[in-house]
């Protein structure tokens, strides 16, 4: 069992309870599901000289969703491609974000033509 903090939804109010592993796995199968479909889709859509970098240097995770432990294997056996975790995976969103940013001209004009 794993003890899980957040907001009872029926009351609105702070609650600890002890969720059971199988809770835990059935909660997040949906969720899953959905980030390797996506990443499945990218994929799919990926120009063909992007699969070469992709062969050799693989996937990087980053994120919230990149916390969830064993998503790297679970999305290296789903996808046959090598995985690793961002070093510190949310300040890579924040950081990725406000790179874009600074160049939203080029990202508008790149997603324009895409």
């Amino acid at each position: 069992t794993m003890e899980v903090k957040g907001r009872d939804l029926s009351q609105g109010l702070p609650r600890t309870l002890n969720a059971r592993s199988e809770e835990i796995r059935d909660a997040l199968k949906e969720p899953l599901t959905a980030i390797l479909e996506s990443i499945r889709g990218i994929l799919e859509q990926c120009q063909p000289e992007l699969s070469g970098d992709l062969i050799d240097r693989g996937i990087v995770m980053a994120g919230g969703g990149a916390l969830l432990r064993g998503i790297d294997r679970l999305v290296a056996k789903e996808t046959q491609l090598p995985v690793t975790i961002a070093e510190d995976p949310l300040i890579s969103v924040a950081n990725g974000a406000g790179k874009v940013l600074q160049n939203i001209d080029y990202w508008r004009n790149a997603a324009a033509t895409a």
